[in-house]
C-alpha cells in the first residue's frame, strides 16, 4: 500500500527523479517520458469521466453511459499499474506487471461496445459530442505513450515488458470505439472526406 505523508521532497529539484528500484534519472529520460505520457492519458480520461458523470442525471442512455464510466475507471486503475510497470525497469524490487488478463479484459470490452456500431467505410475525424472528442484526445495521447515505450524497448540495456506494449496498443483501440459509441453509436461521427478542400478549391477556381 503506497503511503504518502508529504507532498514535495525537494529531492528533484536537480532535474532528477527516482525509479521504484531505487535509480534515479533525468526528468526528460525516456522512462519518465513513457510513464509520464501513460499518466496524461488517464488525466484526459479523467476529464471524459468528469462530463459523463454530469450528463447521466436523467439522460436516455444513462446506463450506457455509467456502464462506460465503470471501463474507463477500471482503466485509469489499469494504467497506474503500467506506470509502476514502466517505474522498475529489469527484476529488480516489487514487481507489478501488466500481464494477458490485462489484455484480455480490454479486447473483451472492445468487442462488447463495437456490436453497437456500423462498421465504417472512411476514417473517423476527433469531434462529435464533447465527450467523445475527449476520448479520441485519450486516444491520441495513448498512442504517445505506446511509441514512447517502444522507443523505450530498442534502447539497449533497457527492458520492457511486452505485454505492456500490447496492452497500450489494444487501449488505444478501445477507447477509439469509446468514442464512437459516445457519438450516439456513430451517428454523430465526422467522417473524412478525402481531398474534399482541394475538390472545393478547384470549384473555386471555376467561378
Amino acid at each position: 500500500m503506497v503511503h504518502l505523508s508529504k507532498i514535495y521532497t525537494k529531492s528533484g529539484d536537480d532535474g532528477s527523479t527516482g525509479l521504484g528500484d531505487g535509480s534515479r534519472r533525468s526528468k526528460h529520460d525516456l522512462r519518465i517520458s513513457a510513464y509520464g505520457t501513460v499518466d496524461e492519458t488517464s488525466s484526459v480520461l479523467g476529464v471524459a469521466v468528469a462530463l459523463l458523470e454530469s450528463e447521466v442525471s436523467g439522460e436516455p442512455r444513462a446506463g450506457l453511459k455509467r456502464s462506460v464510466v465503470e471501463v474507463i475507471r477500471h482503466v485509469q486503475n489499469d494504467l497506474f499499474d503500467v506506470g509502476a510497470d514502466l517505474c522498475v525497469p529489469g527484476e529488480d524490487g516489487e514487481k507489478l506487471r501488466i500481464t494477458t488478463p490485462y489484455v484480455d479484459r480490454v479486447e473483451g470490452w472492445i468487442d462488447e461496445y463495437n456490436e453497437r456500431l456500423e462498421p465504417l467505410h472512411t476514417f473517423v475525424l476527433p469531434g462529435g459530442a464533447l465527450v467523445a472528442a475527449y476520448m479520441h484526445q485519450a486516444r491520441t495521447v495513448c498512442r504517445r505513450a505506446e511509441r514512447c515505450v517502444s522507443r523505450l524497448s530498442e534502447v539497449e540495456g533497457e527492458e520492457v515488458n511486452a505485454e505492456l506494449l500490447r496492452y497500450l496498443n489494444r487501449l488505444s483501440d478501445l477507447l477509439f470505439v469509446l468514442a464512437r459509441v459516445l457519438n450516439h453509436d456513430g451517428k454523430r461521427d465526422v467522417l473524412w472526406s478525402p481531398g474534399e478542400t482541394q475538390k472545393e478549391a478547384d470549384e473555386g477556381d471555376g467561378d
